[in-house]
């Protein structure tokens, strides 16, 4: 989805504000030999799920590094050219789509395209869109799928029946404590001849025995939960801050006073003297007060559509976790000339910035299979001596000032899973080690509008309004509605910059690998050439002089918005295939300025002059 240029820039408002506010010092964060480290992952990053290499089988790992390394070899994985803030970057890792037949992801104005995984129940069996090796590596990466798919569920099962078990333990404990109270009472009602001294013995011993129930209860709720080392966090991370944008701070004020560096590994010292300062206090609530606002305005923001002019209501991810697409990323630290250091919380060199993964199905899981190698040959890396020397996950809760961040050291073939809200509520960054690395990330897309089937059957919701003449060839639109014609001006737009610009800039980069995508977008592109046809023919309806003024000026209107608006838009993706950037890709990696007629087939002819039909439309819309 496109993000609004006033999103944008409310976001980088948000940031120079913090970034004043926040000061010169790091935020802490805590590893795996840190004290309170599993507490902090309980109870602020409990989304995240983790797996030693050792859960996944061991043949399964064989098939899944020799599928990586085989995709690496035949050059699949390539840098991608994506949009950040109206310019063109290419990306840090080199990357492929696969993922069920037709299906793609998009993510930062660019639209991958899926190569499918060759499973036995799809409908690539039996086509021959790839060699045999291509076919053997996106197999073995559809049966890592099944597997995270099957994990994944039966993790979600364990975490139901868990809580099912916790709120049955606690109805029965307020049952017996309700009995316990029961008897007392009988037995005080049982007893009235004592005298009064036994009375009041026997208030006090039940009094006394309630007070014991209490702590007993407490000594048993701070055992599960680790209310005591939150308690200490609070006070010790007190003056702790972040921010949730992958640019947002690299410096902090809140903290008072003396503070330590944080470090891999340690549990820092945060201000953990500023306690008596009620100026700072006052700041530091009046900060997070702030952040609060901004994440609720982000959150808005987000599940309104990011700008999108008609959005759409948000999939929520309910049933059987069926991951639809994985995204394949290749980095080799050594081939790098210059690795950003994490600017927030001092974790180290990063691959990946921070960031949510965007386009998904709302609270579906990302699965992630990590693996390191020292070379192209296969050999298996389990990291350095240090936590530096592997590859690690950092986290962060979105907008939170208190909360530290988390760091997670991967080996090789270890998986992690983020569930819940995790990805939307939290971001992540990608931390580098000294070795190569591959990662599986598998996803559930938001496919609703990104697959082939829905692009086709928006081709033919246009193209049911042309009638084709059986004996002439000639065309005419059987619909002149105002609304009609407004929605096949849509689709055709729609068809041209959501799908096959995004096709010719990139995704035909792999079809010298795979062939699956190259007969849907011929036909794809031949649809398109009929609604260019629709266009000129709605042209010649507005410029029928017998037409009434009313409803010519309406159909005027909506022909002049959606030309101007393609007219800027094929602007746009001129200028982006004509790059300085694009221009440094080899030739069979280069954008192609498509689509565009009198090339393929020569009989036809060129495209119509956008200019030239916008000019008549606007001298139109003046004489009438």
């Amino acid at each position: 989805m496109k993000r609004s240029g006033d999103s944008e820039g409310e976001k980088r408002r948000k940031r120079y504000r913090l970034l004043k506010e926040l000061g010169d010092q790091k935020i802490p964060f805590l590893g795996p030999s840190a004290r309170g480290y599993q507490q902090l992952w309980d109870s602020s990053y409990s989304g995240l799920a983790f797996r030693k290499s050792c859960s996944l089988p061991a043949e399964l790992h064989g098939r899944v590094q020799a599928a990586l390394l085989t995709l690496r070899r035949k050059g699949c994985l390539l840098k991608d050219l994506v949009r950040v803030r109206d310019r063109d970057v290419f990306t840090a890792v080199s990357r492929a789509l696969l993922g069920e037949p037709g299906h793609t992801y998009r993510y930062l104005d660019t639209r991958l395209f899926a190569i499918p995984w060759h499973s036995e129940d799809t409908e690539v069996k039996g086509q021959n869109c790839c060699d045999a090796d291509l076919s053997a590596a996106c197999k073995a990466l559809c049966e890592l799928n099944s597997y995270f798919c099957s994990d994944v569920s039966q993790l979600k099962e364990e975490d139901r029946l868990t809580q099912c078990l916790k709120v049955e333990a606690e109805a029965r404990l307020g049952e017996e404590g309700d009995t316990d109270s029961k008897h007392s009472e009988d037995s005080k009602n049982s007893e009235g001849g004592d005298t009064e001294s036994r009375q009041s013995e026997e208030v006090d011993t039940e009094s006394k025995h309630s007070e014991e129930w209490d702590i007993e209860s407490k000594h048993s709720e701070e055992g599960c939960s680790g209310s005591k080392q939150e308690g200490e966090w609070e006070t010790e991370f007190k003056h702790s801050s972040e921010e949730a944008e992958c640019s947002l701070l690299t410096k902090s004020k809140t903290a008072a006073a003396t503070t330590s560096e944080p470090s891999e590994g340690k549990c820092p010292s945060w201000a953990t003297k500023a306690g008596s300062g009620t100026g700072t206090e006052s700041a530091q609530a009046q900060l997070k007060h702030s952040l609060s606002e901004y994440h609720s305005q982000d959150k808005e923001q987000h599940e309104a559509g990011q700008g999108c002019s008609q959005p759409c209501p948000p999939q929520v991810c309910t049933g059987p976790v069926k991951f639809n697409v994985t995204l394949l990323n290749y980095m080799d630290p050594a081939q790098m000339s210059q690795l950003k250091e994490e600017p927030y919380y001092g974790m180290g060199r990063m691959a990946v910035g921070w960031h949510h993964d965007e386009n998904l199905i709302t609270h579906s899981p990302v699965a992630v299979y990590n693996f390191s190698c020292h070379d192209d040959k296969g050999g298996s890396s389990e990291g350095g001596s240090g936590e530096e020397a592997c590859w690690r996950i950092g986290l962060k809760v979105a907008w939170d000032i208190h909360t530290p961040g988390l760091m997670l050291p991967l080996g090789s073939g270890d998986c992690y899973y983020m569930r819940d809200d995790l990805n939307s509520t939290h971001q992540h960054c990608v931390l580098a080690g000294d070795t190569a690395r591959f990662s599986s990330t598998h996803r559930v897309a938001e496919c609703s509008r990104g697959t082939l089937t829905y692009i086709q059957s928006r081709c033919q919701e246009a193209l049911s309004n042309l009638h084709t003449d059986p004996e002439t060839g000639s065309h005419s639109l059987l619909a002149l509605q105002s609304t009609t014609l407004q929605h096949v001006e849509d689709i055709h737009n729609e068809v041209e910059f959501e799908w096959l610009r995004q096709y010719w800039f990139q995704g035909q980069r792999y079809a010298r690998f795979c062939s699956w995508w190259t007969r849907p977008m011929e036909q794809l592109e031949k649809d398109w050439r009929l609604m260019e046809t629709m266009t000129m023919l709605f042209l010649s309806t507005v410029e029928e002089d017998g037409r009434a003024e009313e409803g010519r000026r309406e159909m005027a209107e909506i022909l002049l918005t959606a030309l101007t608006d393609r007219q800027q838009q094929r602007q746009t993706w001129r200028d982006r295939c004509h790059s300085s950037l694009a221009q440094t890709l080899p030739p069979e990696e280069a954008p192609v300025d498509r689509p565009f007629w009198g090339v393929d087939d020569p009989g036809m002819p060129l495209p119509f002059d956008l200019a030239d039909i916008i000019n008549r439309v606007e001298s139109l819309l003046w004489r009438m």
